[in-house]
């Protein structure tokens, strides 16, 4: 089965005549020949530019490919940009399995008829993608409109096969190619890999789901739907239908008078709010992904669905990220060059000087434009671009609060070309950092923690006695421990020279007879 999947791809590969995407190097010379006379077929869309064509193909290769597409669409760090833009376009739009199959797939997950739980079920889905599909139906005990999320049958070992075939094309870029190291092709497979198996498990997206919901609930800037955990299996997740307008459906928008400037702040809001206020955040926020709620359309609501995939900082990161944000938004970039190192993003001898001049040569190109021209996304990238030149480690959760800010900062510029991140979020940063880490703050987590200090307080003599202790049998143990280390040495020395000894004497013995 793996060759002929190698076959498809290969074959899907010369057809779309893609062999100029291999670096120019002795190896691809000869992979160019093998491919045009193993794999002569007939050319397609030869008069697109070459990231039409990759896109187009990995659309021919089904559902995995596509979704790889999409993502390495946002690695804007390895892919040219032209080719990153046509990559963006690709739709998850695939052909729906046997409703039938779905039917059958959600009552053997739920143990019961389809009629036990659901009325008004609907075969005919009402999306389907590359690893789900869902479809319509209604809860009996309440009457609620709800879709039933199904993964594809048999979804997995399709999607093992080919993420072998990606490890191992990525594999061997990077060893036949000069300088392959640098395109990082394994990482890229890697993260896929995590992304995907990430998506298999519907339970946790529920879970996901059932957090942000809780993190949002009363919000006026997101609606995140309820879902139905004890409903919910590995393959199966129910949860309320939304209402709304697609974020990508501009016109619609704009015909419903929604408050565009209003509505692209709130995204910022909602990313900001996540990132920091939360530390839980939408880490897949594409416009498939993204609806208006615009009941009210001076106040619309962003509608956010799919939480397969969700980032965490930690506290450190977290810290450093706000530093770092406002550092970039004062041009500061002695600060920036610090908080990298301090972070432990990039190594602790990096010469902060040379991180500082390096950030200032990106960052003061973009200011000499409007703020309302400048891509903070961009600057973002730019920056981690400029210090894995200082060989920062990838760090995966940045990659992902990365690609989330550049889909947020996308779509509001989408809907408000005027949109100010600036305005929007740099108030926002200086009052979470104020709040996270003033003197007024300390004061209050040294207040909170008074009553367990109290409880504490009266055993601390006997805990520094018991450690007193403790640390004193501990030396001598040590001091036993090296005492019989010396002996052992002494006998081994001894045991050597008798051994000398009786060689000599060996020998000599020898010599006489």
């Amino acid at each position: 089965m793996t060759f002929f999947r190698l076959y498809k791809i290969l074959t899907v590969f010369c057809a779309y005549q893609l062999k100029e995407l291999l670096p120019v190097h002795r190896s691809s010379k000869w992979l160019r020949f093998l491919l045009m006379c193993l794999f002569w077929v007939r050319p397609k869309a030869k008069q697109l530019e070459i990231g039409e064509r990759l896109r187009l193909a990995l659309q021919d290769l089904g559902p995995v490919w596509i979704k790889f597409g999409q993502m390495i669409s946002t690695r804007r760090d390895v892919l040219p940009q032209h080719i990153a833009n046509a990559l963006a376009k690709l739709q998850d739009q695939v052909d729906p399995f046997s409703g039938q199959l779905a039917k059958q797939i959600i009552e053997s997950a739920l143990g019961q008829p389809i009629d036990y739980y659901f009325s008004d079920f609907d075969e005919k889905p009402l999306a389907s993608a590359s690893i789900a599909q869902v479809h319509t139906a209604i809860l009996k005990r309440s009457q609620a409109e709800i879709v039933i999320k199904v993964l594809r049958p048999n979804i997995l070992p399709v999607i093992q096969a080919d993420i072998a075939l990606m490890y191992w094309v990525a594999k061997q870029l990077t060893k036949r190619i000069k300088s392959g190291e640098k395109l990082r092709a394994v990482e890229i497979v890697h993260d896929y890999e995590q992304t995907l198996l990430k998506e298999l498990d519907l339970q946790q997206e529920a879970y996901n789901t059932a957090k942000l919901r809780t993190n949002f609930i009363n919000s006026d800037i997101l609606y995140i739907p309820f879902v139905y955990q004890a409903l919910c299996r590995k393959n199966v997740l129910v949860e309320e239908r939304i209402k709304g307008v697609p974020i990508a459906d501009i016109g619609q928008l704009k015909q419903n008078n929604v408050n565009m400037k209003l509505l692209a702040e709130r995204g910022v809001q909602a990313f900001f709010t996540q990132v920091f206020r939360d530390n839980f955040f939408h880490a897949d926020m594409h416009p498939g992904n993204i609806f208006v709620d615009i009941s009210d359309p001076q106040s619309p609501r962003y509608i956010g669905i799919d939480c397969a995939i969700v980032g965490v900082l930690s506290d450190e990161d977290q810290r450093y990220l706000a530093e770092n944000f406002l550092a970039f938004f004062n041009r500061d970039y002695r600060k920036i060059a610090e908080t990298y190192i301090l972070s432990g993003w990039v190594p602790e001898s990096t010469d902060v000087t040379a991180l500082e001049m390096a950030m200032r040569n990106v960052c003061e190109p973009a200011f000499a434009k409007p703020l309302v021209e400048i891509s903070f996304s961009q600057i973002l990238f730019e920056l981690f671009q400029v210090a894995r030149q200082f060989d920062m480690d990838i760090q995966p959760q940045l990659t992902l609060l990365e690609k989330t800010l550049f889909y947020i900062e996308g779509i509001g510029r989408q809907l408000y070309p005027e949109l100010d991140l600036w305005q929007t979020a740099k108030p926002f940063l200086e009052k979470w950092y104020e709040d996270k880490y003033s003197a007024k703050k300390l004061l209050q987590q040294i207040w909170s923690s008074l009553p367990q200090w109290r409880t504490l307080l009266p055993e601390l003599p006997a805990k520094l006695a018991d450690s007193e202790r403790i640390n004193k049998r501990m030396t001598n143990q040590l001091k036993q421990l090296n005492k019989e280390l010396q002996e052992s040495k002494q006998r081994q020395h001894y045991l050597l020279v008798m051994i000398g000894l009786v060689s000599a004497l060996c020998m000599i013995t020898l010599i006489i007879h």
